[in-house]
């Protein structure tokens, strides 16, 4: 049930970031609500995935560079799974497009906050 809720944080956060960042759009087939929320849906899937496979590994390459900037480097991280998930998706008709790494990095701010927020409201089990 918190890996639904979680989805779901991360399905409002890009939708979010989408609906704010000019660089930042979500492609679908068509313009209805539920081609929408399915797309979303399939979004967050992909971005989930990154974010556990792909995340920690560049996390410990680019430690040093976390120490150095004093964790302002996540920041670019976080930017890069974005542009990751944006790169993925986009090989569809469908998914997320992000023109630009300011773009990216200004979503990925966006998703972290809105992330950090809806959690604190949603309690986790532990």
């Amino acid at each position: 049930m918190t890996l639904l809720i979680r989805l779901l944080i991360n399905g409002v956060a890009i939708w979010l970031a989408a609906a704010w960042v000019t660089g930042i759009e979500i492609k679908t087939p068509e313009d209805t609500t539920q081609s929408k929320l399915l797309v979303i849906a399939a979004i967050t899937v992909v971005f989930a995935l990154v974010n556990a496979l792909v995340k920690p590994i560049v996390k410990v390459l680019s430690f040093p560079f976390i120490v150095v900037s004093l964790g302002l480097f996540l920041l670019v991280i976080n930017a890069l799974m974005l542009w990751l998930t944006a790169k993925i998706t986009g090989t569809t008709d469908y998914g997320l497009r992000v023109d630009g790494f300011w773009a990216a990095v200004l979503g990925g701010i966006i998703i972290s906050l809105v992330n950090w927020v809806l959690g604190v409201l949603v309690p986790d089990e532990d």
